[in-house]
This record gives structure tokens, C-alpha cells and sequence, in this order.
């Protein structure tokens, strides 16, 4: 399997900024993908996700992945868009969620997504195995998502007749209030500025869809993403302030309750997700969780040399990969 390989960065690209930023800027393409089916699904009384569906001709004999996006990303993320090219290719069938207000659905919900919302995929595979017929799935989640992922994960435990078999997670967020204060670092301050940039944005976006539900006057001193989840993000989910936020949603905590196979996929060099999380014996003791830290790869990068018909993004390999071992043994 991939993840059994070290990855060898593509050269020029071993250093973690340079990484990510290449993977951030790079021109892709994915060719073959059928034609896009979107769904809107329903997950609470006053709330829907556009989930972008990519079929198999016959979908309810084939296995479905879940893809889950990272913080102020959408199904259009290069990363889920070549998740879905390489599992659509070894047969699956692939939905990208869109997390709520994400792929300008901002009118489809008065609240906020979070890093630790697992109650909308649950919604969305329950509706898959009953309006689809699908019986058998497995989730990859990138960063924010990655995180998700893994809580799910967790959390299926005590959902047994939810059909997932295996996930995985690249560049997770395990610990939310870790990685926020990283990105806080000096030499992060560009990453942190597009990502409070364009949560300003969306909170403007979401005020004209939702006028008043929201206090505008206090976007205006958010500099930082723990300013934002204090003003906005952990108050309007109930968790009050963003260090509880931060505290009840890291999947690091859940981490020993994952009873089945995954994988978590990370980098050693990523700018703001600190390899610290990954190497302690508490993370490392499931032996359902299988942890694979890079030397290098940046923030969702991994981009390596392509060859033998792969496109050198290295950890959308792995990770397919890894799933699609144990859905077949499945």
C-alpha cells in the first residue's frame, strides 16, 4: 500500500511552506469523472447540505466514499476532487459534503458548521442507505474534516448499523486548540489571514441570507480564527467560549474508542498542524488507528513525483488505498 511507502517530496517542494502553497496554487485535472449529480439533503428541520455525488452505473452494488473537507473548503477542494477521481477510477462511488454554509450554500442554514459537526454525515449516510440502497461505506476527511473523519470514527461505536468500514484522515486537526495556536505563529500569519479573510466573508454572506442573526459589529475586531470561534463559532453552537469548543470537539480525545481500521495521515513539516499531536502513546495506543507521519508533506500537499499511472499527489493514494483494502476484505 502507499502508506507503507515513505513519500518523497516532488523536488524544490520539501519544505512544508512550500508545499502547501504549491498544493494550494497548482492546476489540476481530473479527466474520466462522470457527469456531477448534487444533492440537497436535509439533516435538521431548518437546515440542508448540497452533497456533489459522482456515480458508479449500478450504485447500490458498489461501496461509496464519503469525502469531508477542511476549514473553509467545499467539494471543488482540489484535494476532494482528486479523492473522488482516484476512488471513482477503482470503482466507488464518491459524495463530497459540503459542510454547512460551504459550496455557497450560506441560504440553506440559519447556524454555523464546526470542526466536530458529525450529526449532519451521520444524516447524509442514513439518507444515502435509504433513499440509494447503499450498503457499505467509508470516509476520507482532509484537515477540519480529518478531524471529523476521526470523531465520527469514534463515534460509530455505539451507531453499529451504520455501514462504515474504514476511514481516513490527512493533516487532521486533532487538536483543535493545538493547531489555533500554531497558525498564530509569525511565520503563519498568511495562512491565517486568507483563513479569517474568508470567514469574515462568509459571516457577511450569511447576514444577507439571515439578516440579525448574527452581531456584524464584533466581525470587524476578529484578526484571528480563536477570535472568531469566540465571537461566533463556539457561542452559536452552545459551547460558549472557544477553548470548550476546542476541548469537546478534538477527535484526539476519541481517539481510543475507533473499533475500526483507520488510518491518519499527517507531515512532520505541515506549517500549522504541530507532529506533537501525532506521537504521543495516547494517540498511538488504538491498533485500529494506524498513524502515518511524514517527514514531509506540508498542509494537505504530499505532492510527489507522478508515475506508473499515478498523478504524484501521494497521500489522495494512500488513502484511497487504504480504504479500498478494507472494503474489499469487508
Amino acid at each position: 500500500m502507499f502508506a507503507d511507502q515513505p513519500f518523497v517530496p516532488l523536488p524544490g517542494l520539501s519544505n512544508g511552506h512550500v508545499m502547501t502553497l504549491a498544493a494550494w496554487a497548482r492546476r489540476r485535472s481530473y479527466p474520466g469523472l462522470p457527469s456531477l449529480d448534487v444533492r440537497f439533503i436535509r439533516v435538521s428541520a431548518d437546515t440542508q447540505v448540497r452533497a456533489d455525488c459522482y456515480w458508479q452505473p449500478h450504485r447500490h452494488d458498489r461501496s461509496t466514499l464519503l469525502g469531508l473537507h477542511g476549514l473553509e473548503g467545499s467539494s471543488e477542494a482540489h484535494y476532494m476532487q482528486g479523492v473522488a477521481h482516484k476512488a471513482w477510477r477503482l470503482g466507488w462511488n464518491v459524495v463530497l459534503l459540503n459542510q454547512r454554509n460551504c459550496g455557497d450554500t450560506e441560504h440553506l442554514t440559519p447556524g454555523l458548521y464546526h470542526s466536530g459537526l458529525t450529526a449532519d454525515p451521520v444524516v447524509v449516510l442514513r439518507t444515502l442507505m435509504r433513499d440509494d440502497r447503499l450498503t457499505s461505506f467509508a470516509i476520507v476527511g482532509y484537515s477540519l474534516g480529518g478531524n471529523l473523519t476521526l470523531k465520527l470514527a469514534a463515534e460509530l461505536a455505539d451507531s453499529p448499523d451504520l455501514p462504515v468500514y474504514a476511514v481516513a484522515a490527512v493533516s487532521p486537526t486533532i487538536d483543535l486548540a493545538l493547531c489555533v495556536d500554531a497558525i498564530g505563529w509569525r511565520q503563519n500569519a498568511l495562512y491565517q489571514w486568507n483563513f479569517v479573510r474568508n470567514l469574515k466573508a462568509r459571516m457577511r454572506r450569511k447576514d444577507a441570507a439571515f439578516p440579525g442573526v448574527y452581531d456584524l459589529a464584533r466581525l470587524n475586531a476578529v484578526r484571528t480564527i480563536r477570535a472568531f470561534d469566540d465571537a461566533y463559532t463556539a457561542p452559536s453552537n452552545g459551547f460558549g467560549t472557544a477553548a470548550n469548543y476546542y476541548a469537546l470537539n478534538s477527535a484526539r480525545r476519541t481517539l481510543a474508542s475507533v473499533r475500526i481500521p483507520a488510518l491518519v495521515i499527517a507531515a512532520a513539516d505541515d506549517p500549522f498542524v504541530p507532529a506533537s499531536q501525532f506521537t504521543d502513546d495516547d494517540v498511538r495506543d488504538n491498533a485500529n488507528v494506524t498513524m502515518c507521519l511524514q517527514q514531509h508533506g506540508g498542509h494537505c500537499g504530499f505532492i510527489g513525483r507522478a508515475a506508473d499511472g499515478h498523478d504524484g499527489y501521494w497521500a489522495e493514494s494512500a488513502a484511497v488505498d487504504f480504504v479500498t483494502s478494507h472494503a474489499v476484505r469487508s
